[in-house]
């Protein structure tokens, strides 16, 4: 199989991510759930989301639709349409499915992929987090990590400006 082709079979619908995710558990891996829009890839993603795929076997991202990031982040954003995003975020070697949602929060997509461990930034207290309630409730955790300082999407738009 072509670099491109394993990039791009990661990018799953929920018919995949199910067939993907039936399989993963047979072999009794661990899965990892975070989220996010990561409109312009940076160090601070990829420190992060390496990070969270250690705490597993399979590291599943859920990406913000372009109409959710607009919601939450404003008519200028996303500075990179969807598809652009999750092809950047599949060709991280550690990501091993990406799956778009629609909503302005995970909720949904978290309680179909059913994680075993749930990863967002410290800047959340756990049992804040999105999905919190349906991992910890499995017996699951809800894990945060350290975000690098000085790298935010925001602060690279801010840069571009001036």
């Amino acid at each position: 199989m072509k670099h491109l082709e394993k990039i791009y079979d990661k990018i799953l619908d929920d018919k995949s991510l199910e067939e993907k995710l039936n399989l993963w558990r047979e072999e009794g891996k661990t899965i990892v759930f975070s989220n996010g829009c990561f409109d312009i890839l940076h160090r601070g993603h990829v420190e992060y989301l390496s990070k969270a795929a250690d705490l597993g076997d399979i590291l599943i991202i859920g990406l913000n639709t372009d109409a959710s990031v607009r919601r939450i982040k404003g008519p200028s954003r996303p500075v990179n349409d969807e598809k652009a995003r999750a092809v950047v975020l599949a060709a991280l070697e550690f990501v091993d499915a990406i799956m778009f949602f629609d909503e302005d929060t995970p909720y949904n997509l978290i309680k179909f992929v059913q994680p075993d461990v749930l990863v967002k930034g410290k800047d959340y207290k756990a049992e804040d987090i999105v999905g919190y309630d349906i991992v910890v409730g499995k017996g699951g955790r809800v894990e945060t990590i350290e975000l690098v300082e000085g790298f935010s999407t925001t602060n690279t738009i801010e840069k571009m400006r001036t």
